[in-house]
């Protein structure tokens, strides 16, 4: 699962966006990256691993309310259909 969010700015600097990603890893577990920064500028990307897919979704949702609540508009969105990708 893919998500990008941007918070347009009102004065003359570029973007800030946060892209969101769940991926799973060849040995069943799973991977969460939250890459964040300035549009054209420095980003930093964390990544946290789970065990469980459950809690995985349950970090990459909490991740994209987090980002919403701060004003991010969803711009870009891409991976599972249902609750849980069936």
């Amino acid at each position: 699962m893919r998500l990008y969010l941007q918070n347009l700015p009102g004065s003359a600097e570029p973007p800030r966006y946060v892209q969101i990603v769940l991926e799973q890893d060849l040995l069943g577990g799973w991977t969460l990256y939250r890459e964040t920064g300035q549009q054209g500028g420095k980003a930093t990307l964390r990544r946290e691993q789970f065990l469980e897919r459950d809690a995985a979704i349950a970090a990459f949702e909490k991740a994209r309310d987090t980002q919403l609540k701060r004003g991010y508009r969803l711009m870009f969105a891409q991976g599972l259909e249902g609750p849980y990708g069936r």
